[in-house]
């Protein structure tokens, strides 16, 4: 069916999460440095004062995992505002003549890395990857070369910072949980020459049947070329091309495939191509190969149309944080990121809000195999002053430059059917600029510059800022079907539901607030609804109402028969509304306290998710194909 996951040299079963980390851009060599770290907390963030660079640390810890997590062998919910790491790394001698790089998915928040007492990198930000160049490692008399690697990560409790749903209190409470710091992702090595290929973007051309490569290198040699083959599912050859290397810093080339060998990725048929990409010096010999995947398919607007591959697909998401019972932030293994999605596929959801959270890769790579649509998102929440009016919520300008370095190292990943950088975001309109309106703006433009292929949601539910943004969306967990199906109508008036409450409800006390620009008749869909509180151990209000135990949206339903007839009644509700390209169902699993999921925390049946599925396969009116026929009179305008 899908194509056959990228593998790479083998890694002792005893590291942790031992699996090629980039599956969308692999090289042979490489070292997983996932296990056993010298570790120490440093609450008074005077370690670098009192020599911690240069010195043995007392703790342990099992990296990728975070020391509030119990699969660290540590699990302290503390809060913590540094702490260290360190490690020898043992460099192949057969690497030797070679850069060696060194990669860290994620480190929260802000990191710097030495190697041998110097330091080789700095990095802000908590979701998204980096890389220390530690140059030409030397052995002794050609055997393995050693290096110290020693990483300190700082992660503030208090003032602005991009912590996704990370609790600034000591306790889990709402739908906020437990804290992530320090690394929390594959830590791992690869060997390069000084000229080198970086990542390239692959960007598929549904409608000439191409892909377009851009080719970033390290620097440009006389005499240097590109060449680039695309394979099929099966092996077979389907398109080579070469280019010069040797005039432009990002070389460009297009991959046409023959017309009897096009096949679009879509969620029936999820195809991807192998795309193997060879960097060559003047007399031919291989300086860098690459091997990465590429799906062709297109995502478009027409009107109040969302449509992939020129057709509309109904987008039947769930809203998925991505939080473990033992690795919180981070997957036990990976067979878990797998499981989430067919856990998902099974409920009867074709896709998901990756939310609040930049996923590590992997999980997207199994998108990209198994179908599945996502919307990628930055984990913005934590921009909030305090403040009750005015200019409440003070995002800083490394939002912009994080979520941008999300973008670039997610683009090629054809699963991703949008972006969306922020998320509730809450601030009255009104005559001045502020914070908000300049960085939500800077990052839809920079996401509009970094990304012409995909549409982008300024942010997802409450405060739309961007005129002009792509898509449209409101966020209501109403949860009277009826009531629901009243709010959600409109569209077909250019007057669909708005944040805060634009219909009304006087339970809501900022209902005459304005946090929108206009509604200027974009695609629409309601991208977080439902959360039915459920938990079938606490039905019948045996548990009573102590939201720190159990904590979702409105009343909980007394038995499971209840709560099947709400949910086929909210999503019927959008399924109905043949302007509205899709919904987003809250949520996938329940996280801690939070107890709305349609599966448990860990990831056990609570319910018949076969009903969900049937509920959901219906067939929607979005797709149907006299939904969107138009008046005579408007086609000949």
């Amino acid at each position: 069916m899908a194509h056959p996951d990228i593998t790479s040299p083998e890694v002792s079963n005893d590291v942790p999460r031992p699996e090629y980390p980039r599956p969308s851009f692999v090289r042979e060599d490489w070292l997983n440095l996932n296990g056993t770290w010298q570790f120490a907390f440093d609450p008074g963030d005077s370690g670098l004062e009192r020599g911690l660079v240069h010195r043995e640390l007392d703790g342990r810890i099992l990296v990728p995992f975070c020391p509030e997590s119990e699969l660290s062998g540590i699990g302290d919910t503390d809060f913590h505002p540094a702490v260290w790491y360190r490690r020898t790394v043992r460099i192949p001698a057969d690497w030797a003549g070679r850069r060696v790089l060194l990669h860290f998915g994620a480190v929260d928040h802000d990191a710097t890395v030495w190697a041998d007492g110097r330091e080789v990198a700095r990095h802000s930000g908590g979701f998204t990857s980096f890389t220390a160049d530690l140059g030409v490692v030397a052995g002794a008399a050609g055997g393995d070369a050693e290096v110290v690697i020693v990483v300190r990560a700082r992660d503030a409790r208090h003032g602005t910072q991009a912590r996704g749903k990370q609790a600034t209190d000591y306790a889990n409470s709402d739908c906020h949980y437990t804290r992530t710091t320090g690394i929390w992702q594959t830590v791992w090595a690869e060997p390069v020459r000084e000229v080198h290929l970086r990542r390239p973007r692959i960007t598929p051309d549904l409608a000439s049947g191409a892909f377009h490569l851009e080719l970033p290198l390290s620097a440009n040699r006389p005499g240097h070329r590109i060449t680039a083959r695309v394979s099929d599912a099966d092996g077979r050859t389907v398109a080579e091309a070469s280019v010069r290397a040797d005039l432009d810093l990002a070389p460009r080339m297009v991959l046409a495939l023959p017309e009897d060998r096009r096949r679009p990725w879509s969620p029936e048929d999820p195809h991807l191509y192998r795309v193997r990409i060879e960097l060559l010096d003047g007399g031919g010999e291989t300086v860098d190969r690459a091997e990465c995947t590429a799906g062709l398919r297109s995502v478009a607007i027409d009107g109040k149309r969302l449509l992939l591959n020129g057709r509309p697909v109904f987008q039947r998401l769930v809203l998925d944080q991505g939080w473990y019972p033992d690795g919180l932030m981070t997957a036990p293994d990976d067979d878990a990121l797998v499981r989430d999605i067919e856990l998902s596929l099974a409920a009867g959801f074709n896709g998901a809000r990756l939310h609040q959270k930049v996923f590590e890769e992997r999980f997207l790579h199994h998108a990209d195999r198994l179908g599945y649509l996502v919307w990628g998102e930055f984990g913005d929440w934590g921009a909030s002053t305090g403040r009750t009016t005015g200019d409440n919520q003070q995002p800083t300008a490394g939002f912009i430059a994080q979520w941008l370095e999300a973008v670039e190292r997610d683009y090629s990943h054809p699963s991703i059917v949008g972006w969306c950088p922020l998320n509730e975001t809450h601030q009255e309109l009104h005559d001045r600029q502020t914070v908000l309106d300049d960085v939500t703006r800077g990052m839809f433009l920079a996401t509009k510059a970094a990304d012409t292929s995909r549409p982008v949601l300024d942010a997802s539910g409450y405060s739309h800022r961007v005129a002009e943004t792509d898509v449209y969306d409101s966020h209501s967990y109403e949860q009277d079907p009826e009531a629901f199906r009243r709010q959600m109508a409109g569209l077909d008036k250019d007057d669909p539901y708005l944040n805060p409450d634009s219909r009304g409800n006087p339970g809501r006390k900022d209902t005459d607030a304005v946090w929108s620009l206009p509604y200027r008749g974009q695609p629409y869909f309601c991208s977080e609804f439902g959360g039915i509180w459920w938990n079938p151990e606490e039905a019948d209000g045996a548990a009573g109402d102590d939201r720190e135990v159990s904590w979702g949206y409105g009343q909980r339903p007394r038995t499971e028969e209840e709560f099947q007839a709400r949910f086929a009644g909210l999503t019927g509700a959008l399924l109905d509304d043949p302007l509205m390209f899709g919904y987003c169902y809250t949520q996938l699993t329940d996280v801690f306290q939070e107890q709305n999921g349609v599966y448990r925390f860990d990831r056990s049946h609570k319910l018949d998710v076969e009903r969900l599925r049937a509920a959901q396969q219906r067939p929607a009116a979005f797709e149907r194909p006299a939904a969107f026929e138009r008046p005579a009179a408007e086609e000949g305008r």
